[in-house]
């Protein structure tokens, strides 16, 4: 159909249930892609890098970025900001890559309302809640408050879960990453509408 546009992979999911094990399972088999790298002011945890796993940024930082409309999405959660900036995603997309998105419930609404006709969702969750405050607990790198802040949102995004085009339960990791992986190469088929009505317009010698 002419010329390959790039698509829009979002995942989603609780915190804990192995998005970016996944991510680290797939990426050699998907072919070229681009990982969005959120910007937030949460403070940097141990081993994590700067433009690796996100720009860390003061609140003051993020508020401009806001103001300048350099968001694709952005959102509130336990108190620090979140966001996607869009021209790095529109650049992966004219270079005709799979954009890979880590993103919450909101975000993906958010993403939707910009791609949709592009996007592929999937809603990544461990098999149970009781599964998920297991793994919580077991990283001990959050404060109990913080733990139960993120069941509590947890139960929340559980109820969105219909929103999404696929759901992974994360029990297996070998065998959810190779669900992920088909879900990714399938991704890749999908057309724009921009791509549907110029091959249209050629179909019918217009």
């Amino acid at each position: 159909m002419g010329i390959k546009n790039g698509v829009v992979l979002v995942l989603s999911g609780p915190s804990g249930a192995g998005k970016s094990s996944l991510i680290n399972k797939i990426k050699e088999d998907i072919g070229d892609y681009y990982f969005s790298i959120s910007t937030t002011t949460r403070p940097m945890r141990e081993g994590e890098i700067e433009g690796v796993h996100y720009h860390f940024v003061t609140e003051e930082e993020f508020k401009k970025d806001i103001e300048k409309d350099n968001f694709l999405e952005y959102a509130i959660v336990h108190g620090n900001y979140y966001g996607t900036s869009i021209k790095p995603v529109k650049q992966a997309l004219s270079e005709g890559k799979l954009v890979l998105f880590d993103i919450d419930v909101q975000g993906n609404t958010a993403v939707n309302n910009r791609l949709g006709d592009i996007t592929t969702s999937v809603f990544i969750t461990p098999p149970t809640l009781s599964e998920l405050e297991k793994r919580l607990n077991g990283r001990s790198t959050d404060a109990p408050e913080v733990i139960a802040a993120r069941m509590s949102m947890a139960k929340r995004e559980i109820q969105r879960i219909s929103e999404y085009d696929y759901v992974v339960v994360n029990d297996d990791l070998d065998e959810a990453a190779e669900y992920l992986k088909l879900i990714a190469k399938t991704a890749r088929l999908k057309k724009s509408n921009e791509e549907i009505n110029r091959f249209v317009q050629q179909w019918e010698d217009i």
